[in-house]
């Protein structure tokens, strides 16, 4: 197990866990929670098939500490980097060539979700609580909650919820699409490893990265691109596995 201040990192069955380590609200000291090169390090091995991201005990994250975020402000250029450090993490989350499940127990608020809305697959405690507070303290989300949430329940639900400030339950949150799966709340972690595993169990990586990069090109890139760069890995997967049959057939 490797630890920082903020979150744990271990590897169970070529699965990676990130734990938020800051009980009992987790909420995230600073906006980079992970600095990226530590983070990369992570994930970086060879081996690694798929990342779940939790919280330590009963809550995911309550989000970002406002508190220690104003002292530590400064003039906007400070507050910028520092936002910049969060979201760099959260889109290096959200384009890995691996699957990344989010486990959301108790209340997921503000950068907490906007971590959970970074992962490809939301799987939520029955007891679970979702909320964007930000505007109760003259705020809004900022790494990346506006532009991901309309991509993930649509515009209107969005405006409604950031604006609103409103906590919705796991249902509700079910319901707008904002969560994949809703599970008893002694059991999300254990539903997470067995989804995660099932996806990946004997998968080679190649095949992961090759399924997770084609996914990510039809967010990023035109239609046309996107079809003409699935060919491409298709027939490379193709080549590899005729070469594959061949050598055991000899």
């Amino acid at each position: 197990m490797s630890q920082i201040d903020f979150a744990t990192f271990e590897i169970l069955n070529e699965v990676g866990i990130i734990t938020l380590d800051l009980p009992p609200g987790n909420y995230l000291p600073i906006p980079g929670f992970i600095p990226l090169k530590i983070f990369k390090q992570w994930i970086g091995s060879d081996h690694l098939k798929g990342l779940i991201i939790r919280g330590r005990g009963k809550n995911f994250s309550a989000g970002g500490n406002l508190e220690q975020l104003f002292k530590e402000s400064g003039p906007p250029d400070t507050m910028q980097c520092l936002m910049n450090e969060g979201i760099e993490l959260l889109n290096c989350i959200q384009n890995l060539e691996i699957p990344v499940i989010s486990v959301i127990s108790g209340v997921c608020f503000g950068g907490g979700l906007e971590i959970a809305l970074a992962s490809h697959i939301r799987v939520a405690s029955e007891n679970a609580l979702l909320a964007f507070p930000e505007v109760s303290h003259n705020l809004m989300p900022g790494m990346g909650g506006t532009v991901r949430l309309p991509g993930v329940i649509g515009w209107s639900y969005a405006v409604n919820m950031i604006l609103g400030g409103d906590i919705i339950n796991a249902k509700a949150g079910k319901e707008m699409g904002l969560i994949d799966y809703i599970v008893p709340k002694d059991q999300p972690f254990t539903f997470a490893l067995n989804l995660m595993q099932k996806m990946t169990r004997d998968r080679p990586l190649k095949v992961i990265k090759s399924i997770m990069k084609s996914l990510k090109n039809a967010r990023t890139l035109s239609p046309e691109a996107a079809m003409a760069e699935e060919t491409k890995l298709f027939c490379k997967l193709a080549a590899d596995e005729a070469e594959r049959r061949k050598t055991e057939e000899a």
